[in-house]
């Protein structure tokens, strides 16, 4: 597992699609790695559960959706930003929720961005291809301790 690799959480299987699709489109070449609900994203990041065996390598990057079946994506945030081990994660809030309770609620639990995901295809790839670009190539992650 490369330490260059995305953590995609998303319960909606059209959706997850059409992330992956929007990757493959722009040739984004690091492995996306997906889970598909608050509790295996938890279990895969502190490599217990399913995901016991895996080494524990942390992705570059976490796309988050907020509306996931067992635990809620801002809990998962939350879970994230009190644990030292994975609380310089970089996390991104993937979401089609406007509401501005969640924007907000986003942000105090420590997202590092929050994007709504466009409906137009075209404007999706681009939005995932900005987000790829912006967060594996340019952002300077803090040093791992």
């Amino acid at each position: 597992m490369s330490p260059m690799h995305i953590l995609l959480v998303e319960d909606n299987p059209s959706d997850r699609a059409l992330t992956l699709r929007a990757f493959q489109k722009v040739g984004f070449v690091n492995e996306v790695v997906v889970v598909q609900d608050g509790a295996e994203a938890l279990d895969y990041l502190f490599c217990t559960g399913e995901h016991a065996g895996r080494a524990p390598v942390n992705p570059a990057l976490i796309l988050l959706d907020l509306n996931l079946p067992k635990i809620g994506g801002l809990e998962v945030l939350r879970r994230l930003r009190a644990d030292e081990r994975t609380k310089g994660l970089m996390v991104v809030i993937l979401t089609s929720s406007s509401e501005e309770r969640d924007l907000k609620e986003g942000y105090e639990a420590g997202a590092n961005s929050y994007v709504r995901k466009p409906v137009e295809f075209n404007e999706f790839a681009t939005a995932v291809q900005t987000l790829g670009m912006y967060w594996m190539l340019i952002n300077e992650p803090p040093p791992v301790t």
